[in-house]
């Protein structure tokens, strides 16, 4: 795959602010148009006491829930982990092993925050920017807003709201679990970014494809941590 390059990575705090607001500015946030059925999930696994990142994708054919090419790097980290600012840190790293993948996915779901973030610039933004492809932040914790819990139904959906407007979503993909949060990216809107999510559930709560990249990126780690 073919990646943009829109700006270095070694900056400080103040220019990854600068940076997330110029290219905030780039998003779009419109239907999905057609309904993929390759979609790629992206992950990363990391130690506290380990300086290395492993970055992990999987690509997956949807609805039949088959994984159709996995691709993994270890690489140092670039920037300190710092809420607000994981795209710095995770994205360089994410989009190597994107350039390995031999299949171009229609969309992507990361394990993160889209536009549900302080600046409007989450991880699943800045991967969507630099790789051109619908991409949909599914978080497991909120960043940012506001919202009433969905009811405990499969698929039960609420609002995400943050400074009066609509940013995402709280979404319970199974009966008595948690919700996620879902957030678009890039290149999608909040109603095809849920829609996409619901597509790749299947038995659990993460949407398969982010939970396929989780289960390889944690087993890479723990191989070269031997």
């Amino acid at each position: 795959m073919k990646i943009r390059k829109l700006h270095r990575w070694d900056v400080s705090y103040e220019e990854a602010v600068r940076i997330q607001k110029k290219l905030r500015s780039s998003l779009v946030f419109s239907p999905l148009g057609k309904k993929v059925s390759l979609v790629a999930g992206a992950d990363i696994s990391f130690s506290r006491k380990d300086p290395r990142l492993f970055a992990g994708v999987v690509v997956m054919k949807i609805p039949e829930m088959e994984i159709v090419e996995q691709e993994w790097v270890v690489a140092e980290a670039l920037f300190p982990y710092v809420p607000g600012f994981l795209a710095f840190r995770e994205v360089p790293p994410l989009c190597e092993v994107f350039r390995k993948l031999k299949t171009k996915p229609g969309a992507v779901i990361c394990d993160g925050q889209g536009f549900a973030h302080p600046r409007g610039m989450g991880l699943a933004c800045h991967l969507g920017l630099f790789l051109d492809l619908p991409t949909v932040g599914c978080a497991k914790s909120r960043l940012v807003g506001e919202f009433s819990p969905p009811v405990n139904e499969r698929f039960a959906q609420s609002p995400l709201e943050y400074h009066g407007e609509t940013v995402g979503a709280v979404l319970r993909t199974r009966e008595n679990v948690k919700p996620v949060y879902v957030s678009p990216g890039h290149k999608i809107d909040i109603e095809g970014s849920v829609e996409l999510v619901n597509r790749c559930v299947s038995r659990y709560r993460l949407p398969e494809p982010t939970r396929q990249a989780h289960r390889l990126v944690n087993r890479v780690r723990k191989e070269q941590s031997v």
